[in-house]
């Protein structure tokens, strides 16, 4: 279940960041990561620490929730 939760997070920050019209290179800069790390995050290869999910999310405009698959 973990594996599967871990997929559908990185497809969901995948999907925000195609759907932002903002490059990695400029989500790298506003979170201090390296666009690299952008794109693992997006691949799923790592995930993100709950701060900088939070900042991404903030950049993106974008809930949380929907990146994290919770439905109320």
């Amino acid at each position: 279940m973990k594996n599967n939760l871990n997929k559908i997070i990185c497809e969901n920050i995948r999907t925000e960041i195609e759907t932002s019209g903002k490059s990695k290179t400029e989500i790298a800069k506003a979170l201090g990561v390296s666009k690299p790390t952008v794109s693992q995050y997006c691949s799923g290869k790592i995930q993100p620490s709950l701060a900088t999910l939070s900042m991404l999310c903030s950049f993106l405009d974008c809930s949380a929730d929907d990146i994290l698959n919770i439905k109320k």
